[in-house]
């Protein structure tokens, strides 16, 4: 088929290379100039499957709600006249119970296992380089009530599937000597050593260069999606800024533009922009650094090592399709790397970045076919995007194909 992928974000990128490795005939259609410059450009950096909990939760309800008033804390919610943000709250809300915690927990890991093997396996087969380390990734607490309770939810991920070592300080401090100065403020963590880190921008660019030199797709950059034409329940054309793209079928791929898209033709598509800020910093003494991935959970505070380079990432903003940032909002994210790798780095040499996370009430993407015949959808990834999108193209491409997908798909397949 002809198929029009929109989006080349890491998702869509990874949809377009499956596709297109199935002998489709792929064109991806991308607003910005090149791949990976919208939420893919400077996440955390982490392919993190110790990740998959789910946001909605009875202790995220609390969070949520204190978020409103005190704009302190690693969720921020900017209250304004937005309908979409109020239904789509009140779809989160709904999610927080244990019970529907456990459920979505439990299919973003299958994906997020499944779509780290994928990346691997992508990376075998192309040579795709991208500071990635395998060494994975520690997720830390700074009080012994912190940890007792916070271990929580990373013993139901580690029922289904998910190996994780709970370690105490001194554990901790053997397998990343970079936190040995603050071994004192922490109680201990979450060991994950399946988990990896790397630059999703600079795999997004390698992945679109060999898609496009070996596998024949076809990207067109600086071009925006403006509507899509439509009859009789099929997609006729997508209409761009380049003009009419036509083809077979069409992959929505957008990120949190996805539900803008889809509620303009009654797709049920609860996608929302959530933002979070980021800081690339060169260290000064790499040393000084980590060795690993790891998250402050205590902080909420997220970082990896790429390459020479220290990721810092936090912050979970509710402001709408604001992209824009001040200095003051990287201050609490210096202070606490500063606190954790002192002498590592000057923040004055910082690239800032704030971009915005496409998040579904239950934290679980949408992939499959919408409502149109010819209409699918890959999207929807949130705040582990960069972990479930080699897994949920490959998947998405076998429901394209009508083949068997190589995981369980209950819970993955769209049904809006």
């Amino acid at each position: 088929m002809k198929i029009t992928v929109l989006g080349a974000g890491v998702v869509g990128t990874a949809a377009a290379y499956y596709l297109a490795g199935d002998g489709h005939e792929v064109t991806v259609v991308e607003r910005h100039q090149a791949p990976a410059r919208g939420t893919s450009q400077s996440n955390a950096g982490l392919v993190s499957p110790g990740d998959a909990t789910a946001w909605a939760s009875p202790a995220a309800l609390k969070t949520f709600l204190r978020g409103l008033y005190n704009h302190d804390l690693g969720i921020k919610v900017r209250l304004r006249f937005d309908p979409y943000f109020l239904a789509w709250s009140l779809r989160f809300l709904r999610q927080c119970t244990r019970e529907r915690l456990r459920a979505n927990s439990k299919v973003k890991l299958r994906l997020a296992l499944y779509s780290r093997d994928c990346i691997n396996a992508i990376c075998a087969d192309t040579g795709i380089g991208y500071d990635e380390r395998k060494k994975g990734i520690l997720y830390f607490f700074r009080s012994q009530h912190s940890l007792d309770t916070g271990t929580d939810n990373y013993r139901y991920l580690a029922e289904h599937g998910l190996p994780i070592e709970i370690v105490g300080r001194d554990r901790l401090v053997e397998l990343e000597p970079g936190l040995a100065g603050v071994k004192e403020k922490i109680a201990g963590g979450v060991y994950s050593p399946i988990d990896q880190t790397g630059d999703s921008r600079q795999f997004v660019e390698k992945l679109a260069a060999h898609a496009a030199e070996k596998l024949g797709v076809k990207f067109l950059y600086g071009t925006t999606v403006q509507g899509l034409d439509m009859e009789g329940g099929r997609v006729r054309a997508v209409m761009t800024s380049a003009g009419p793209v036509t083809g077979d079928a069409v992959v929505i791929s957008m990120g949190p533009e996805s539900g803008l898209l889809g509620r303009r033709y009654g797709i049920d598509l609860p996608v929302y922009p959530v933002k979070g800020y980021t800081a690339t910093i060169p260290l000064e003494d790499e040393a000084k650094g980590p060795t690993m991935g790891g998250a402050d959970e205590d902080q909420l505070i997220a970082y990896s090592r790429l390459g020479n380079r220290l990721r810092l990432a936090s912050t979970a903003e509710f402001t709408g399709f604001d992209r824009t940032y001040r200095p003051s909002d990287f201050a609490a994210m210096f202070r606490t790397g500063k606190d954790l790798f002192p002498g590592a780095f000057d923040e004055k040499k910082a690239e800032l970045w704030a971009g915005l996370r496409p998040m579904m009430p239950n934290s679980v993407p949408v992939i499959g076919r919408a409502r149109y015949e010819n209409l699918y959808l890959d999207t929807g990834h949130g705040h582990v995007g960069w972990t479930m999108a080699c897994g949920s193209g490959k998947f998405l491409a076998d429901l394209v194909a009508g083949r068997k997908p190589e995981i369980d798909p209950q819970g993955l397949v769209y049904g809006g």
